[in-house]
Protein backbone atom coordinates (compact mmCIF):
# COMPACT_ATOMS: atom_id res chain seq x y z
CA UNK A 1 0.00 0.00 0.00
CA UNK A 2 1.24 3.46 -0.77
CA UNK A 3 1.95 5.67 1.66
CA UNK A 4 -1.00 7.04 3.50
CA UNK A 5 -2.68 10.14 2.61
CA UNK A 6 -3.09 12.53 6.20
CA UNK A 7 -5.32 15.14 3.92
CA UNK A 8 -7.09 12.10 2.87
CA UNK A 9 -7.78 10.66 6.79
CA UNK A 10 -8.39 14.60 8.09
CA UNK A 11 -11.43 14.91 5.56
CA UNK A 12 -12.62 11.27 6.31
CA UNK A 13 -12.16 12.26 10.32
CA UNK A 14 -14.46 15.49 9.95
CA UNK A 15 -17.25 13.71 7.82
CA UNK A 16 -17.26 10.91 10.29
CA UNK A 17 -17.31 13.19 13.61
CA UNK A 18 -19.81 15.79 11.86
CA UNK A 19 -22.38 12.69 10.53
CA UNK A 20 -22.00 13.73 6.88
CA UNK A 21 -20.97 15.70 3.80
CA UNK A 22 -22.83 18.20 3.90
CA UNK A 23 -22.03 19.69 7.74
CA UNK A 24 -17.99 18.60 6.79
CA UNK A 25 -17.71 20.51 3.96
CA UNK A 26 -19.39 23.58 5.45
CA UNK A 27 -16.97 23.15 7.97
CA UNK A 28 -14.12 22.91 6.08
CA UNK A 29 -15.18 24.82 3.40
CA UNK A 30 -15.19 22.41 0.97
CA UNK A 31 -17.82 21.18 -1.51
CA UNK A 32 -19.97 18.05 -1.18
CA UNK A 33 -18.70 16.57 -4.72
CA UNK A 34 -14.62 17.51 -3.35
CA UNK A 35 -15.10 15.80 0.01
CA UNK A 36 -17.02 12.08 -1.37
CA UNK A 37 -13.77 12.29 -4.04
CA UNK A 38 -11.54 12.53 -1.16
CA UNK A 39 -13.07 9.75 0.89
CA UNK A 40 -13.22 7.78 -1.76
CA UNK A 41 -9.92 7.86 -2.54
CA UNK A 42 -8.88 6.66 0.94
CA UNK A 43 -11.52 3.56 0.73
CA UNK A 44 -9.75 2.54 -2.56
CA UNK A 45 -6.11 2.86 -0.99
CA UNK A 46 -7.46 0.82 2.04
CA UNK A 47 -9.18 -1.29 0.36
CA UNK A 48 -12.01 -0.88 2.07
CA UNK A 49 -15.60 0.61 2.90
CA UNK A 50 -15.53 2.99 5.45
CA UNK A 51 -19.31 4.15 5.64
CA UNK A 52 -22.48 2.75 4.41
CA UNK A 53 -25.68 4.74 3.73
CA UNK A 54 -28.62 4.71 5.18
CA UNK A 55 -31.23 6.89 4.44
CA UNK A 56 -29.73 10.22 4.13
CA UNK A 57 -27.02 9.54 6.34
CA UNK A 58 -23.73 8.29 6.38
CA UNK A 59 -22.89 5.64 9.07
CA UNK A 60 -19.11 4.13 9.94
CA UNK A 61 -18.61 0.93 8.59
CA UNK A 62 -16.95 -1.39 11.78
CA UNK A 63 -13.98 -0.90 9.55
CA UNK A 64 -14.63 2.69 9.92
CA UNK A 65 -14.70 2.84 13.22
CA UNK A 66 -11.69 1.40 13.72
CA UNK A 67 -10.21 3.77 11.17
CA UNK A 68 -11.91 6.92 12.87
CA UNK A 69 -10.19 5.76 16.06
CA UNK A 70 -6.59 5.87 14.81
CA UNK A 71 -7.61 9.13 13.31
CA UNK A 72 -8.08 10.60 16.71
CA UNK A 73 -5.10 9.47 17.85
CA UNK A 74 -3.32 10.38 14.97
CA UNK A 75 -4.31 13.66 14.52
CA UNK A 76 -4.11 14.10 18.80
CA UNK A 77 -0.17 13.20 18.56
CA UNK A 78 0.56 15.57 16.12
CA UNK A 79 -1.35 18.44 18.38
CA UNK A 80 0.44 17.23 21.31
CA UNK A 81 3.84 17.49 19.10
CA UNK A 82 2.98 20.67 17.96
CA UNK A 83 2.26 21.69 21.25
CA UNK A 84 5.04 20.42 23.03
CA UNK A 85 7.61 22.11 20.33
CA UNK A 86 6.79 25.34 20.02
CA UNK A 87 5.90 25.36 23.81
CA UNK A 88 9.14 24.17 25.03
CA UNK A 89 10.73 26.41 22.68
CA UNK A 90 8.73 29.62 23.98
CA UNK A 91 9.86 28.42 27.88
CA UNK A 92 6.14 27.05 28.35
CA UNK A 93 5.51 25.31 31.51
CA UNK A 94 5.97 21.61 31.32
CA UNK A 95 2.57 19.78 30.76
CA UNK A 96 1.92 16.71 33.28
CA UNK A 97 -1.33 14.72 32.40
CA UNK A 98 -2.11 12.82 35.54
CA UNK A 99 -4.91 10.16 35.53
CA UNK A 100 -6.02 9.57 39.00
CA UNK A 101 -8.20 6.54 39.46
CA UNK A 102 -11.17 7.34 42.03
CA UNK A 103 -10.26 5.22 44.65
CA UNK A 104 -7.04 6.42 45.73
CA UNK A 105 -7.00 8.82 48.12
CA UNK A 106 -6.60 12.35 47.63
CA UNK A 107 -4.36 13.43 50.25
CA UNK A 108 -2.04 10.57 49.11
CA UNK A 109 -2.20 11.77 45.22
CA UNK A 110 -1.43 15.62 46.55
CA UNK A 111 1.28 13.80 48.56
CA UNK A 112 2.50 12.27 45.16
CA UNK A 113 2.47 14.86 43.17
CA UNK A 114 4.00 17.81 45.35
CA UNK A 115 7.63 16.89 44.02
CA UNK A 116 6.81 17.21 40.19
CA UNK A 117 5.81 20.74 41.15
CA UNK A 118 8.83 21.28 42.93
CA UNK A 119 10.70 20.85 40.02
CA UNK A 120 13.01 24.16 38.95
CA UNK A 121 11.67 24.14 35.82
CA UNK A 122 7.64 25.55 36.03
CA UNK A 123 5.15 22.82 35.49
CA UNK A 124 1.55 22.60 34.65
CA UNK A 125 -0.05 19.60 36.10
CA UNK A 126 -3.76 18.97 34.41
CA UNK A 127 -5.59 16.10 36.47
CA UNK A 128 -7.96 13.79 35.37
CA UNK A 129 -10.03 11.07 37.57
CA UNK A 130 -12.48 8.45 36.54
CA UNK A 131 -12.55 4.88 36.86
CA UNK A 132 -8.93 3.12 35.94
CA UNK A 133 -10.17 0.69 33.22
CA UNK A 134 -11.55 4.80 31.63
CA UNK A 135 -7.73 5.56 32.53
CA UNK A 136 -5.97 3.22 30.69
CA UNK A 137 -8.13 3.45 27.91
CA UNK A 138 -6.53 7.52 27.97
CA UNK A 139 -3.19 6.08 28.46
CA UNK A 140 -3.28 4.25 25.52
CA UNK A 141 -3.90 7.40 23.37
CA UNK A 142 -1.51 9.51 24.78
CA UNK A 143 -3.82 11.55 26.47
CA UNK A 144 -2.10 11.22 29.78
CA UNK A 145 1.04 10.93 30.85
CA UNK A 146 1.18 8.53 33.99
CA UNK A 147 -1.76 7.02 36.02
CA UNK A 148 -2.05 7.35 39.65
CA UNK A 149 -3.86 4.05 41.10
CA UNK A 150 -3.91 1.54 43.75
CA UNK A 151 -4.02 -1.57 41.62
CA UNK A 152 -1.96 -2.60 38.79
CA UNK A 153 -2.91 -3.17 35.16
CA UNK A 154 -5.10 -5.85 35.11
CA UNK A 155 -4.35 -9.20 33.43
CA UNK A 156 -4.94 -9.83 30.37
CA UNK A 157 -5.80 -5.84 29.58
CA UNK A 158 -5.55 -4.72 25.83
CA UNK A 159 -3.74 -1.91 27.18
CA UNK A 160 0.14 -2.30 26.81
CA UNK A 161 1.31 -0.68 29.59
CA UNK A 162 3.78 -0.72 32.59
CA UNK A 163 3.62 -0.82 36.10
CA UNK A 164 5.49 1.18 38.73
CA UNK A 165 4.81 0.33 42.50
CA UNK A 166 5.54 3.20 44.37
CA UNK A 167 5.45 1.89 47.41
CA UNK A 168 2.66 0.69 50.38
CA UNK A 169 1.30 1.26 53.34
CA UNK A 170 -0.59 -0.05 56.44
CA UNK A 171 -4.07 0.79 56.92
CA UNK A 172 -5.48 2.47 60.41
CA UNK A 173 -8.99 3.19 61.68
CA UNK A 174 -10.26 6.37 62.34
CA UNK A 175 -13.63 7.98 63.98
CA UNK A 176 -14.90 11.40 65.66
CA UNK A 177 -15.14 11.47 68.89
CA UNK A 178 -16.85 9.80 71.42
CA UNK A 179 -16.65 7.38 68.40
CA UNK A 180 -12.71 6.65 68.63
CA UNK A 181 -12.73 6.90 72.35
CA UNK A 182 -15.07 4.29 72.63
CA UNK A 183 -13.88 1.41 70.25
CA UNK A 184 -10.19 2.28 70.55
CA UNK A 185 -9.94 -0.35 73.64
CA UNK A 186 -10.33 -3.67 72.90
CA UNK A 187 -9.46 -3.36 69.26
CA UNK A 188 -9.90 -5.06 66.74
CA UNK A 189 -12.38 -6.89 68.91
CA UNK A 190 -14.46 -3.49 69.45
CA UNK A 191 -15.02 -3.22 65.65
CA UNK A 192 -17.43 -6.05 66.24
CA UNK A 193 -21.44 -4.69 66.08
CA UNK A 194 -19.53 -1.36 65.22
CA UNK A 195 -20.85 1.57 62.50
CA UNK A 196 -18.28 1.77 59.92
CA UNK A 197 -17.83 3.44 56.41
CA UNK A 198 -16.66 1.41 53.78
CA UNK A 199 -15.05 1.32 50.26
CA UNK A 200 -17.57 -0.34 47.45
CA UNK A 201 -16.68 -3.95 47.65
CA UNK A 202 -15.68 -4.00 43.73
CA UNK A 203 -11.98 -2.12 45.18
CA UNK A 204 -9.09 -3.73 46.37
CA UNK A 205 -9.15 -2.39 49.59
CA UNK A 206 -12.60 -3.55 50.38
CA UNK A 207 -11.76 -6.88 49.58
CA UNK A 208 -8.53 -6.83 51.82
CA UNK A 209 -10.57 -5.58 54.70
CA UNK A 210 -13.05 -7.65 54.24
CA UNK A 211 -10.79 -11.11 54.40
CA UNK A 212 -9.37 -8.99 57.41
CA UNK A 213 -13.08 -9.12 58.92
CA UNK A 214 -13.37 -12.71 58.38
CA UNK A 215 -9.82 -13.68 60.06
CA UNK A 216 -10.53 -11.68 63.02
CA UNK A 217 -14.57 -13.06 63.32
CA UNK A 218 -15.59 -9.56 63.16
CA UNK A 219 -18.83 -8.44 61.60
CA UNK A 220 -18.67 -4.54 61.67
CA UNK A 221 -22.47 -2.82 60.79
CA UNK A 222 -21.31 -1.43 57.88
CA UNK A 223 -23.50 2.30 58.01
CA UNK A 224 -22.55 3.51 54.16
CA UNK A 225 -20.27 2.63 51.17
CA UNK A 226 -18.12 4.71 48.91
CA UNK A 227 -16.56 5.02 45.51
CA UNK A 228 -14.91 8.85 46.37
CA UNK A 229 -12.47 8.19 49.42
CA UNK A 230 -12.64 12.08 50.55
CA UNK A 231 -16.78 11.46 50.79
CA UNK A 232 -16.36 8.73 53.18
CA UNK A 233 -13.97 10.44 54.88
CA UNK A 234 -16.14 13.57 55.47
CA UNK A 235 -19.39 10.99 56.49
CA UNK A 236 -16.80 10.09 59.00
CA UNK A 237 -15.83 13.39 60.14
CA UNK A 238 -19.31 13.97 61.15
CA UNK A 239 -19.71 10.98 63.06
CA UNK A 240 -21.48 8.34 60.78
CA UNK A 241 -19.00 5.33 61.79
CA UNK A 242 -15.42 4.57 61.36
CA UNK A 243 -13.43 4.87 58.49
CA UNK A 244 -10.24 3.00 57.23
CA UNK A 245 -6.83 4.91 55.68
CA UNK A 246 -3.50 4.31 55.03
CA UNK A 247 -1.57 4.62 57.96
CA UNK A 248 1.05 6.88 56.17
CA UNK A 249 -1.54 9.69 56.62
CA UNK A 250 -2.10 9.40 60.41
CA UNK A 251 -1.23 13.06 61.18
CA UNK A 252 -2.94 14.55 57.81
CA UNK A 253 -6.01 12.53 58.37
CA UNK A 254 -6.55 13.49 62.32
CA UNK A 255 -5.09 17.34 61.35
CA UNK A 256 -7.78 17.56 58.40
CA UNK A 257 -11.16 15.83 59.27
CA UNK A 258 -10.86 16.22 63.11
CA UNK A 259 -10.55 12.59 64.22
CA UNK A 260 -8.66 10.69 66.18
CA UNK A 261 -6.88 6.89 65.36
CA UNK A 262 -9.23 4.27 66.47
CA UNK A 263 -6.37 0.97 65.66
CA UNK A 264 -4.16 -0.22 62.97
CA UNK A 265 -5.07 -3.02 60.82
CA UNK A 266 -1.28 -4.13 60.28
CA UNK A 267 -1.67 -6.85 58.08
CA UNK A 268 -4.10 -4.85 55.79
CA UNK A 269 -1.52 -3.42 53.28
CA UNK A 270 -2.88 -0.93 50.25
CA UNK A 271 -0.13 -0.05 47.20
CA UNK A 272 0.03 2.33 45.14
CA UNK A 273 1.04 2.52 41.67
CA UNK A 274 2.29 4.75 38.86
CA UNK A 275 1.25 3.08 35.24
CA UNK A 276 2.92 4.54 32.12
CA UNK A 277 2.95 3.58 28.27
CA UNK A 278 6.95 3.66 28.77
CA UNK A 279 9.02 0.94 30.82
CA UNK A 280 11.61 3.27 31.54
CA UNK A 281 10.01 6.20 32.56
CA UNK A 282 11.47 9.70 30.62
CA UNK A 283 8.84 12.10 31.57
CA UNK A 284 10.89 14.42 34.43
CA UNK A 285 7.92 15.51 36.36
CA UNK A 286 6.52 11.24 36.32
CA UNK A 287 10.43 10.98 37.13
CA UNK A 288 10.21 13.11 39.92
CA UNK A 289 7.05 11.62 41.56
CA UNK A 290 8.02 8.17 41.51
CA UNK A 291 11.47 8.91 42.67
CA UNK A 292 10.15 11.12 45.82
CA UNK A 293 7.71 8.34 46.22
CA UNK A 294 10.15 5.23 46.70
CA UNK A 295 12.87 7.37 48.56
CA UNK A 296 10.65 9.57 51.42
CA UNK A 297 6.58 9.01 51.32
CA UNK A 298 6.98 5.36 51.19
CA UNK A 299 8.72 2.13 52.06
CA UNK A 300 8.67 -0.04 49.31
CA UNK A 301 9.64 -3.60 50.10
CA UNK A 302 13.50 -4.30 50.21
CA UNK A 303 14.51 -0.75 50.41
Amino acid sequence: MDTLNYHHLRYFQVVAREGGLAPAGRLLRLSHPTLSVQIHALEDQLGEKLFTRVGRRLVLTEVGSAVLRYADEIFSLGRQLVDTVQGRAAGAPLRLDVGVADEVPKLVVRRLLQPALGLPEPVRLVCHEAPQQQLLVDLARHELDVILTDAPVPSGSSVRAFNHLLGESGVSFFGAEPLASAHRPGFPGSLQGAPVLLPLENLTLRRSLDQWFDRHGLRPRVVAEFEDSALLKVFGQHGHGIFPAPSILEREICKHYGVRPVGRAETVVERFYAITVERRIKHPAVAAITGAARERIFRTPGS
